[in-house]
């Protein structure tokens, strides 16, 4: 075969340049193979993915030991350890610093609810530090306007670790906590607020005795639901007042110090609750958390509890709060109890919405940086963010660090804030139950859901507050007509934050709103 000069130059010069292209790719390839890892850690740790953690640069002058969100959007926090000068603060967030005052009696370990009229409620107290703790009577609210406590009528019997629940007429069912004599207090008492101090009922004893903060749930048919920490689920009905066994979890032993959380009550579904359980010890001294979850449907004929998926590290003393889309954040907590170089820094997200992709798994919420185990919180903002705050381990005063979560919601793919749905206008006066009222917000045509969120007031892992209610609502011109809950039993009276949500899952900053029924709120 003959090949002229000139084609043997092209020839040449083609296998040259062939040559060339194959270095090229091959560099090219190796350049991918090296850095692919790099991009996909990248992509799986990007803001977008698991949202973004910050520490605060504010610290705090107390251990919040309790915290609720009030409807000013500030945060009152309870410490109140030092007997000498029992304190609270309330923290802003436009500032992300506290203010100090003094509570009107030593009110740690305390229970607090918000009553119906957005003031929060304090429960009980601490008479004696160290052994025996020993609880006290008293009882207080918080004006969030005047920013004073205001002492209410005395319980009959001191409470040191309760547990309040506000119920559909908008009394506060209290039950539990140790009392004055160092023995848990089985009676229930329930508390009507009024323009001055209040009153409560007779107490009613138990037939169980239970322990201390029991977690308790008003269920939508009225009834409540003891979720632990013990063995068995109990329901309780305030009309015959008679508490019944429910059912007994598979980890076959009591969750001490666990998290309970109802998931998501949304119209289409009837609003049928489920409730999940998360972590906890068997013996808080004496055995390792465990890892595990466990979901009921209490609205079933015969309930009983499920394995769900496991965390991904163990925890006693865990955080569970639930954002406006309906997953809940799981933050904080230790395999050993108060021992911080077992703390988990792995933030979750449990996927509770039945209609998610997702539905009963836990994916990353990123990473923290500040351990938070025994007497930490995790607090849901009007702006979708969270706070972590405290923490108490053994020989350490508390933490004063104030962790930011911004959850992945609030990012686009690029790691760019997202542009948020805006609230232009909702009631200012009360809404009725099954009433229709108006959302104005220029983004209508794209919104996707409506919700209203219980503010929290979150204490020993377990926040006796929070719960999230899904709204019907139609679209018009800059408007929304929202249909507000069909009664009390799925929305107790009080303030809410509303938030709407566009198709892309970003929630607008929320609004308040108050729910009572036509009679008006206490």
């Amino acid at each position: 075969m003959f090949i002229s000069a000139k084609s043997y130059r092209y020839v040449s010069t083609s296998h040259k340049q062939t040559s060339r292209l194959n270095r090229c790719l091959m560099f090219s390839l190796v350049a991918f193979l090296l850095v692919a890892p790099w991009l996909t850690a990248q992509s799986k740790n990007s803001p977008a993915v698991v949202g973004q953690w910050q520490v605060l640069s504010n610290t705090l002058p107390l251990n919040p030991v309790h915290a609720a969100v009030m409807r000013t959007g500030k945060v009152l926090m309870i410490d109140s350890s030092d007997t000498t000068n029992p304190l609270a603060a309330v923290w802003d967030p436009a500032t992300q610093k506290a203010t100090t005052s003094k509570a009107s009696y030593i009110m740690f370990c305390n229970g607090m609810v918000v009553l119906p009229d957005g003031r929060p409620f304090v429960i009980g107290g601490t008479k004696h530090f160290g052994e025996p703790w020993t609880g006290v009577n008293q009882a207080a609210v918080y004006d969030p306007i005047s920013g004073a406590f205001t002492n209410q009528v005395n319980m009959v019997r001191g409470r040191w670790y309760p547990t309040g629940t506000v119920l559909p007429d908008g009394t506060v069912f209290v039950f539990s906590g140790q009392d004055e004599n160092d023995v848990t207090n089985n009676t229930i008492e329930i508390f009507t607020a009024n323009s001055t101090t209040g009153s409560w009922t007779t107490p009613l004893t138990a037939s169980w005795v239970p322990p201390l903060y029991p977690r308790i749930h008003l269920l939508p048919d009225g009834r409540l639901f003891y979720s632990g920490p013990g063995l068995t689920a109990k329901f309780y009905d305030l009309n015959t007042k008679i508490w019944t066994d429910c059912c007994t979890t598979n980890f076959g032993q009591k969750r001490t110090q666990s998290t309970s959380v109802m998931l998501p009550l949304r119209p289409g579904n009837s609003y049928k609750p489920r409730i999940v359980i998360m972590g906890g010890s068997s013996s808080e001294d004496t055995t390792p958390a465990t890892n595990t979850t466990e979901t009921v449907d209490p609205w079933v004929a015969k309930p009983k509890w499920s394995w769900g998926p496991n965390m991904s590290q163990p925890r006693i003393h865990p955080n569970a709060t639930i954002l406006p889309t309906g997953d809940v954040l799981v933050t904080g907590g230790e395999q050993w109890s108060e021992n911080t170089s077992t703390a988990s820094l792995a933030a979750e997200l449990y996927h509770g919405n039945g209609s998610d992709a997702l539905y009963n798994t836990f994916t990353s919420a990123g990473t923290t940086s500040v351990p938070r185990a025994y007497h930490s919180n995790a607090i849901l903002l009007p702006d979708a963010t969270v706070i972590t705050t405290g923490s108490n381990p053994p020989n350490v005063p508390y933490e004063t660090r104030v962790e930011l979560y911004q959850p992945a919601y609030l990012f686009t793919s690029t790691g760019a804030l997202a542009k948020r749905p805006t609230i232009s206008s909702v009631p200012t006066t009360s809404v009725g139950y099954n009433a229709q009222f108006s959302v104005g917000t220029p983004n209508a045509a794209n919104i996707q859901k409506v919700v209203l969120v219980r503010p929290g007031a979150p204490t020993h892992a377990f926040d006796m507050e929070q719960r999230l209610v899904g709204l019907s609502f139609t679209i018009g011109a800059n408007t929304l007509t929202v249909t507000s809950p069909p009664n009390a039993n799925i929305a107790p009276p009080g303030y809410y934050m509303l938030f709407i949500l566009n198709k892309a899952g970003v929630p607008s900053v929320a609004q308040f709103v108050q729910i009572c029924p036509s009679t008006g709120c206490l």
